[in-house]
């Protein structure tokens, strides 16, 4: 089996607003973010899944992601691992021995369509890396006491998560009203997307308030934000450094790391009544 050539993108330096709500003002702070990209896993020249995941060690993906899929039994069934640099992603191309070739296409003509793993069935780059919906005309601002409430509100109604402590959730926070809407699923996206239904079911306008995660923040979490019309996305863990250049495209606030009354903006901080406008990209 050839080696995959290893292409690694470092993690990014970001300058971010740290706002500690228990002092007057604000201060700056560097923070270095993880990189995310979506990643083409091809067989026989045919894209069989792409996935958002972290650029490096791409050889060991491939293999591993083949063994776990069921698609080799060994290996010694990979013939060769190439690894191509598309600028908006990464390429994987795996080549397999004859016997185990044979398998994989009886398999895929048996999926006729949907793999059911990576972004849903996505199977290109560019659908990955779809555009995002602009969310910059918003005119909603939260004060700093919206934020970490809402955070507090959303802990308090995640039933399966006290029960479990194995599932995400995701709730919609209206200022004045609190979390009008929450849901939780073992997946950060499900969670989302359920939410999403929930606010269209009620007929709640996405513009009217933030959404509030219990989880990091990748592209697609900011993707589907901003498909809801939310101008803010809260979250209690980090972003990655794709979902902050995606939210900023976006005109998107996006505030992170909320721990208790402390928290750090990094895209558009002037929506936040006590951050500053003096945001440095």
């Amino acid at each position: 089996m050839a080696g995959a050539n290893p292409i690694v993108r470092p993690p990014a330096l970001f300058r971010i607003n740290r706002l500690t709500h228990r002092t007057v003002g604000d201060r700056w702070a560097d923070r270095m973010v993880p990189e995310e990209t979506p990643v083409a896993l091809s067989y026989a020249g045919t894209t069989h899944a792409v996935m958002m995941a972290s650029p490096a060690d791409f050889d060991d993906f491939a293999l591993g992601f083949s063994l776990t899929e069921g698609i080799i039994a060994s290996p010694e069934e990979i013939e060769s691992i190439e690894v191509e640099d598309l600028g908006a992603g990464i390429d994987i191309q795996i080549r397999l021995k004859d016997s185990a070739n044979t398998r994989f296409q009886a398999r895929r003509r048996r999926l006729a369509g949907p793999v059911g793993c990576g972004l849903c069935g996505i199977e290109s780059i560019d659908e990955a890396m779809r555009s995002v919906d602009h969310v910059d005309k918003s005119p909603l601002t939260l004060a700093p006491d919206d934020i970490v409430g809402s955070v507090r509100l959303l802990s308090k109604l995640q039933p399966l998560h006290a029960e479990t402590g194995a599932v995400h959730a995701a709730g919609f926070y209206v200022p004045g009203r609190g979390i009008v809407a929450a849901r939780e699923d073992v997946g950060r996206h499900n969670a989302l997307d359920k939410l999403a239904g929930a606010l269209v079911k009620a007929g709640i306008d996405g513009a009217s308030g933030a959404v509030v995660v219990t989880s990091r923040v990748s592209v697609e979490m900011v993707q589907k934000t901003a498909a809801i019309g939310a101008s803010f996305i809260i979250a209690v863990s980090a972003p990655t450094a794709l979902a902050i250049r995606t939210a900023e495209e976006a005109g998107m606030t996006l505030v992170a790391l909320v721990r208790g009354d402390d928290f750090d903006i990094f895209t558009h901080p002037g929506r936040v009544s006590a951050g500053a406008a003096r945001h440095v990209a």
